[in-house]
């Protein structure tokens, strides 16, 4: 392996406590809360799972509220600090970065996320062809945001979970002299649109959380 497959970058995943009623209330809709918290527990294990075991990973957890059991042991958990979505993402990011390592963020929306999208993000970073990388997802807003720096107050005050997030989140890089990439396009699972469609990639082999698919079984959803 060579010394840049090797060269680490921080993984910030930002999560909630799976507390029924307070995560995935579009999908509680559907499903209920009891049952839209036991996904979003199953997601933040798929997606943990799927980031520990990369070489090139610090993986650090960024939580909205105390989760004494959080499921991440020997791990860093860090608490996401005050403010709206935008200015606790900067804040978090901004401690990350004073490592010395490029950051990306990313939440817990999208088990089953392929690694070649992080790795691309990746390699756009450490090659200094984007200070800023961007994973859109299809409803507009961003799965991945990745920075090699974080100018203060580049992220306050954004549009947030509106179909222009994203665009300008990438208007908001560029306008402070940031080089911005995308990398392609996934889908969050907010509601059960989404959960039918990852059911289904589930159920074809072609992506990855097997938490989540114990979930989708036991309550009976997705494929129906």
């Amino acid at each position: 392996m060579t010394n840049a497959a090797m060269t680490p970058i921080t993984l910030c995943v930002f999560a909630k406590p799976p507390v029924p009623g307070q995560v995935k209330t579009r999908l509680a809709r559907t499903v209920g809360r009891d049952a839209a918290a036991d996904l979003a527990r199953a997601f933040f294990d798929d997606t943990l799972a799927g980031l520990v075991v990369l070489p090139w990973a610090h993986v650090i957890v960024a939580l909205a509220a105390p989760w004494p059991a959080c499921p991440f042991p020997g791990g860093q958990i860090w608490l996401q600090g005050p403010g709206d979505l935008g200015q606790k993402m900067e804040a978090v990011l901004a401690r990350a970065l004073a490592r010395g390592l490029p950051v990306m963020a990313l939440g817990t929306d999208a088990p089953g996320l392929p690694v070649a999208r992080l790795e691309a993000a990746r390699d756009l970073l450490l090659a200094g062809r984007a200070e800023a990388v961007l994973g859109p997802a299809d409803d507009g807003g961003f799965y991945l945001l990745g920075l090699s720096s974080c100018p203060p107050g580049v992220l306050h005050d954004l549009p947030w979970s509106v179909p222009e997030t994203c665009g300008a989140t990438a208007a908001r890089l560029q306008s402070r002299g940031m080089s911005v990439a995308l990398v392609e396009s996934w889908f969050d699972v907010d509601d059960e649109v989404g959960l039918r469609r990852l059911s289904h990639l589930l159920a074809r082999g072609e992506v990855s959380a097997p938490r989540t698919a114990e979930v989708i079984a036991r309550l009976g959803i997705g494929l129906r």
